[in-house]
């Protein structure tokens, strides 16, 4: 296929190394043209890790989304959640065709939904869309022309919108290892880095701004006290999504499948151990400021939209919501606004039925 990538964080420079490894035509846009510098420089992306070292170079590395897109078969968005209704308005704006997918990689909660919302509001004719669970790679860019993959997720869920058949076949077809679910609300609520990252982030805050971020954050910031908020967390989502009808597996089941928690644990309850042993993520340090995206992006369009997904549900939460909360006071920040609000999603004041009806209708 020809394939857009749109977005060169880590995500995005670790989808051009696997899908032009795969053989397809890739093309990678990003909105600044000063992220783009180094890979045009070098002409490709710098890889090494779990896909194998070497420079992946695409047909075309460009800052114009119209370039970007002529003649794709596929927009893949490896941007962060926080972008996904700004490119989504580019997208339309910019004429993308109505038959051809877009695949968010990752959603995490409520991509797709926000995705279209904002889609509609420049278009009516809504393209099939897709959306994953969370990032396929555990990637990090140490520097600007290059990234490191320790990680290659096994399996992440994948699920499209009503008439999005064909983005999740796309999907399924490009990331090897992508698992379909009955409807968007399944994939949103297994969403890891919703249960993952906020007890951590709010917990250790004061580590994070006294150390700039020197620890392990899955090994040391993974102490008892935060493993039982992580567990509580955890409980609340499954709750939620049991009210939606959906069973799900716990966080640390969950992590096995991605390949982030090793296959060999054997005690799902042991948070711990399990995350803490996770080879993917043994190195990965702490946030370095609380701009990090465990704060920018895990709050205001990770727990937000959960809140508004439980409430819909009619499910208490009373430890996301104190989390929640937290974050707004420790990072000084308003996550409503901009974030990923019922509003912004499209689903303010919908029943719980009525919410059902909309992402499983066609």
């Amino acid at each position: 296929m020809k394939v857009s990538i749109l977005g060169a964080g880590a995500g995005g420079a670790a989808a051009v190394a696997e899908l032009t490894l795969a053989g397809h035509e890739v093309v990678l846009w990003n909105r600044s043209p000063e992220t783009l510098e180094r890979f045009q420089t070098l002409g490709g992306v710098r890889h090494e890790g779990v896909l194998g070292e070497g420079i992946a170079r695409p047909a075309l590395i460009t800052a114009n989304l119209a370039e970007a897109i002529k003649g794709a078969d596929a927009a893949v968005v490896t941007l962060p959640t926080f972008s996904h209704a700004p490119v989504a308005r580019a997208l339309a704006a910019a004429r993308w065709p109505a038959n051809r997918p877009v695949v968010l990689n990752p959603g995490h909660t409520g991509g797709a939904l926000e995705f279209a919302h904002a889609y509609r509001s420049v278009r009516a004719d809504l393209p099939p869309i897709a959306e994953f669970s969370t990032l396929t790679y555990v990637a990090r860019k140490y520097q600007p022309d290059s990234v490191t993959v320790t990680g290659r997720a096994r399996q992440v869920r994948a699920a499209a919108l009503p008439g999005g058949d064909a983005a999740l076949a796309v999907a399924c077809e490009l990331f090897p290892g992508a698992e379909p679910v009955g409807d968007v609300l399944a994939s949103a609520l297994a969403n890891a880095n919703l249960v993952l990252h906020p007890p951590g982030a709010v917990l250790a805050a004061a580590w994070v701004e006294a150390t700039h971020g020197d620890f392990t954050f899955y090994v040391q910031a993974m102490t008892p006290g935060v493993a039982r908020t992580m567990r509580a967390l955890d409980d609340e989502r499954l709750a939620v999504a049991a009210a939606f009808g959906h069973r799900l597996p716990n966080l640390v089941e969950e992590m096995k499948l991605i390949g982030t928690v090793e296959s060999s644990v054997t005690d799902a309850q042991d948070f711990v151990a399990a995350i803490a042993g996770g080879e993917a993520n043994k190195r990965i340090k702490g946030p370095d400021s609380l701009q990090h995206r465990y704060y920018r992006e895990d709050f205001g369009h990770g727990l937000l939209p959960f809140l508004e997904l439980a409430a819909i549900a009619g499910v208490a939460t009373p430890v996301a919501r104190s989390l929640f909360t937290l974050a707004q006071a420790v990072v000084g920040v308003d996550y409503g606004k901009g974030g990923r609000t019922a509003e912004a999603m499209g689903i303010a004041g919908l029943s719980k039925s009525e919410l059902l009806q909309r992402v499983r209708s066609s």
